[in-house]
């Protein structure tokens, strides 16, 4: 079959991602216009599957979206009773006797974020929205003159060596007169229109941290529902940009992560063994000790803020939530800017008759980019270490981001030192009791799913970069970032340049956070989506 033999679906408005933002977007839209069509694609098996964050929302936006919908809440809905914020040492942890303004978190709601996308998708449907899970874009469709004129989704029954398999089926191209990106952290199609169109020729490089999460069951007499737990310090070293998070559900569930920026200099951190050495701090092993792990995973948290903004048009296309980069950093919340950017998408496209032309001015003139520019300067200060960040982030919550300057970001692999230059590993990477024991473990809770006889969607343009000049100048980093265990360096006779070694792609392991494609220092590997309904299926994450 050609490509022209593919069949077409046609619609108004398609909709790439069935997070906050894509869903809230085709909420809007047929809101305001019963008879625009609007197709909704998500490339997890169910809606909600791929989706992980922490989650403390604000429920503004959604009220906008859904009035009534505190009368019908999500399945994880708890009101926040009040929080906590800790410094945390080898031993004890302190708690500050002023919790940060940012973590405020008084009126919002701790809830599963995938939990709430399933909830919002039937809401969308019932508007007359069409949502197609398992359906994974694979590359965007053009008119002649460079126009995006949709999305083709990606062939399913492929094998590894590209033959078909007997129950091949050919992608369909779903055509529209405008394509919404709402992909999420570092979208694999965004990646490739950002150059295409120029996007980010005014803005800083994009910024990430990777935000690992577990949600446990324990024993309901030790958790208070509504309490809200953030620290910082250990295990980290002050040159590290993380924290933790801990927050308690109803049911004697606990949902907690750990995020660790990834612009580190140390080419030794191991994102995942840092979480799971927080985990077995005293304070938080009495709390999880006897309980049992209900799911975990991993993603990209977009982190670049402000100066890191791209143009968010494009012709036949827009950029929302955080595909484009919209989280408020300090606050660790996006769900609300994702909302409120996609409602503004929706309520240009119908106002503009479904054109893309306007949207990025009216994106920066919103109260999303107020809330952005306010707290541009928290994390890069962080950049010069622990304590220099903490006082500045005093001094712009104090000023409401009135500084006259705008720090700078660079790109996060640019920022990894090679490990002659680098002294040794100020992390304590001690002996551990809490479960998940190792990475493959820890993939066991994510619940993942690739068929191992499909083609590799990670993608590594020059292997023997891996066993020749990343050896020896960063110690193949990749088998410490990825928290998977993805990437191996094994023995083998037959490896590049005489190696004797050649790098193992363990693509069945992927959890989708886009890591690796954002830290890699020689920037030769690249996410794709690998066959649709692939990838983890987070159970209330």
């Amino acid at each position: 079959m050609t490509d022209t033999e593919r069949d077409v679906m046609e619609y108004d408005v398609v909709v790439v991602g069935a997070g906050p933002a894509g869903l809230a977007c085709a909420i809007r839209l047929k809101q305001l216009s019963p008879d625009t069509t609007v197709c909704v694609i998500e490339k997890a098996s169910t809606i909600g599957a791929h989706i992980l964050s922490g989650a403390v929302i604000e429920p503004q936006p959604l009220d906008a979206l859904l009035p009534g919908w505190r009368d019908n809440p999500p399945p994880i809905c708890v009101p926040v009773t009040h929080d906590e914020f800790l410094l945390m040492t080898k031993t004890s942890s302190i708690k500050t006797p002023i919790v940060p303004p940012q973590m405020h978190n008084k009126g919002n709601f701790i809830v599963s974020l995938g939990a709430l996308c399933a909830w919002l998708a039937p809401q969308a449907e019932a508007l007359g929205v069409e949502i197609y899970p398992g359906f994974a874009a694979s590359e965007t469709l053009h008119d002649e003159d460079g126009r995006v004129a949709g999305v083709r989704i990606g062939d399913m029954g492929v094998a590894k060596d590209g033959t078909h398999k007997p129950g091949f089926t050919q992608g369909i191209d779903i055509r529209a007169k405008v394509t919404v990106l709402a992909e999420g952290a570092r979208g694999h199609l965004t990646k490739r229109l950002l150059k295409r169109f120029d996007l980010t020729a005014d803005c800083d490089p994009q910024g990430y941290s990777i935000g690992i999460k577990e949600l446990w069951q324990v024993p309901e007499e030790r958790t208070s529902p509504g309490k809200v737990v953030h620290s910082l310090g250990w295990p980290l070293p002050t040159d590290i940009y993380g924290g933790s998070f801990l927050y308690h559900l109803d049911k004697g569930r606990i949902a907690l992560g750990y995020i660790s920026g990834l612009d580190y200099k140390d080419p030794q951190y191991k994102p995942w063994e840092a979480f799971q050495q927080w985990k077995n701090h005293p304070s938080v092993k009495s709390l999880l000790e006897g309980g049992t792990i209900v799911s975990a995973g991993a993603r990209a948290i977009v982190t670049g803020g402000y100066q890191s903004l791209p143009k968010c048009e494009m012709p036949g296309a827009l950029l929302i939530g955080d595909t484009a980069g919209t989280l408020n950093v300090p606050k660790i919340k996006g769900t609300h800017q994702a909302i409120r950017s996609a409602m503004l998408a929706a309520e240009h496209l119908h106002a503009s008759q479904l054109s893309s032309t306007g949207f990025d001015a009216k994106l920066r003139g919103s109260a999303v980019m107020a809330e952005l520019r306010k707290v541009r300067n928290i994390k890069p200060a962080f950049k010069k270490g622990l304590w220099f960040g903490l006082l500045n982030a005093a001094w712009e919550t104090v000023t409401f981001g009135l500084s006259p300057w705008t720090l700078k970001n660079k790109a996060d692999w640019s920022s990894i030192d090679k490990v002659g230059t680098h002294e040794a590993s100020k992390v304590d990477y001690i002996a551990r009791e809490l479960a998940p024991r190792d990475r493959l473990a820890g993939v066991y809770f994510a619940a993942t799913e690739h068929d191992e006889d499909q083609p590799v969607h990670l993608v590594v343009h020059d292997p023997t970069v891996c066993v020749t000049r990343c050896a020896a100048e960063y110690d193949n980093p990749c088998t410490r970032f990825c928290p998977a265990g993805v990437y191996e360096i094994v023995d083998d006779p037959d490896g590049p340049a005489n190696t004797g070694k050649r790098l193992q792609i363990n693509a069945a392991n992927c959890v989708h956070c886009k890591t690796c494609d954002i830290k890699d220092p020689y920037e030769i590997i690249t996410w794709v989506t690998p066959e649709g309904g692939s990838g983890p299926n987070y159970q209330n994450l």
